[in-house]
């Protein structure tokens, strides 16, 4: 199971991870705030709580992007960045804004997945994917910031965003990607 709503991040999960049943989070149970100062810390809050709601294995993610030119902001609080109720063309607005006239445009995405096992085991993966903002959003596939995201991974001659990429070439080099194959190598190797 996930600990999580976000269709957006099961989806990427589940297509990173092919082969592994994955299940979003029961509506019942509630999950703690994301008030951790670490995506890492998130990430296990939430998948202990969902362990122990269901007493079955857990999965978590906390991600987001961090700004090099804003000392790593919006960070842990992407989600939240442009308000507690922000959308994401809201969140977005406010970095291209917060970005505008900075010399330094690098960015990374960041993803901490933890796994909390039907036993209580506990392991930690983290994935980053680094890059630069775009001077213009561009882009349908993804969600988040991908419209204003050119990932490094994809050479100096591509510009095309992260929601311009097709899904197999985004989960290649992702941070939810990364972070997800560290995870299915983990679990497998347990199998």
């Amino acid at each position: 199971m996930v600990a999580t709503r976000n269709d957006h991040k099961l989806r990427e999960l589940a297509e990173a991870m092919p082969g592994l049943e994955l299940s979003p989070l029961p509506p019942e149970v509630e999950l703690p705030p994301e008030d951790g100062a670490t995506f890492a810390a998130n990430a296990l809050t939430k998948a202990r709580a969902a362990h122990e709601a269901t007493g079955g294995p857990a999965i978590a993610d906390d991600s987001g992007i961090e700004a090099a030119a804003l000392g790593g902001k919006p960070g842990v609080r992407s989600a939240r960045y442009a308000g507690e109720d922000a959308t994401d063309a809201e969140n977005l607005a406010k970095l291209i804004g917060a970005l505008a006239g900075a010399s330094d445009q690098r960015l990374a995405y960041v993803c901490a997945l933890a796994y909390v096992g039907a036993d209580g085991e506990e392991e930690l993966f983290e994935g980053r994917c680094t890059g630069k903002m775009a001077e213009v959003p561009r882009g349908e596939g993804g969600f988040g910031y991908d419209p204003a995201f050119v990932p490094d991974d994809t050479g100096p001659a591509d510009e095309r965003t992260m929601a311009e990429l097709a899904p197999e070439e985004k989960h290649a080099i992702s941070h939810r990607g990364r972070a997800a194959r560290q995870l299915a190598e983990f679990l497998e190797g347990r199998g």
